[in-house]
């Protein structure tokens, strides 16, 4: 896990934010749950951080990317 917990944050918000059901109907409160997430798990790294490796993120949801 070569990335920071800004990076996972923004990774988990973006994650969340596409699958929220809503999102469909209201996209415009999608972007604001994503710009939401993304400042509480930036705020906090370490919980954050517990969330990597679940099934809200893979360890390995950068791999692809990188």
């Amino acid at each position: 896990m070569n990335h920071s917990a800004r990076d996972w944050a923004e990774a988990i918000a973006i994650r969340l934010s596409d699958e929220w059901g809503g999102k469909s109907e209201f996209s415009e409160d999608a972007d604001l749950l994503k710009d939401v997430l993304k400042k509480v798990l930036t705020a906090f790294p370490d919980e954050c951080m517990r969330l990597v490796g679940t099934g809200i993120i893979e360890e390995s949801y950068f791999d692809q990317l990188d």
